[in-house]
């Protein structure tokens, strides 16, 4: 279960994410094509979700029975969510990367090798080799489960390597980039 520090308007929640069911290889009786469930826990409490990506930064997604259309934008190093017609600035935190990070003794300076925390495809490169680059800055986008997931810098530094292309397959752990 991936569990996740989500700060909404001054607000934290806890979010536990348990493995997705996607329905894209079942008959239509299990569900719209594509749809992926969840098993999920906010707070502490049972929460019933399923989504179906209806564009690139959209989902439509079914919440204890209830829809939803949500539109997700990166603003720096935070997200723009929009439910409704409502625009909620959301940071999420993965404690895992912030244990990793503290573990791997990541420095101001010195050379930082940052690798794919688990398999997709390379979807969009935002920054070019020699860009200058900010902590929290996007670099590239893998594409998982049907979620695009922006790999950000964990410091400020040159983009000295991209060792991957757009429309690349990666698997977890595999280097993407280093960073100087």
């Amino acid at each position: 279960m991936n569990t996740y520090e989500i700060s909404v308007d001054g607000k934290t929640y806890k979010v536990e994410i348990a493995s997705a069911v996607s329905t894209t290889s079942t008959p239509p009786a299990a569900g719209p094509i594509g749809e992926v469930a969840y098993r999920v826990r906010l707070n502490g409490h049972e929460v019933a979700l399923s989504c179906l990506p209806t564009s690139e930064s959209s989902l439509s997604v079914i919440v204890n029975g209830e829809s939803f259309e949500v539109s997700c934008q990166p603003s720096g190093e935070r997200l723009q969510v929009s439910i409704r017609g409502t625009i909620y600035e959301c940071l999420v935190r993965d404690p895992r990367s912030l244990r990793t990070r503290k573990k791997a003794g990541i420095a101001d300076s010195g050379e930082q090798k940052l690798a794919a925390s688990m398999p997709g495809k390379v979807v969009r490169i935002i920054a070019s080799v020699g860009d200058q680059i900010k902590t929290g800055q996007g670099i590239l986008v893998i594409e998982a489960m049907k979620m695009q997931n922006e790999v950000r810098s964990p410091k400020d530094g040159q983009l000295k390597k991209l060792l991957v292309r757009e429309g690349a397959n990666v698997v977890a752990g595999e280097v993407l980039v280093i960073i100087e």
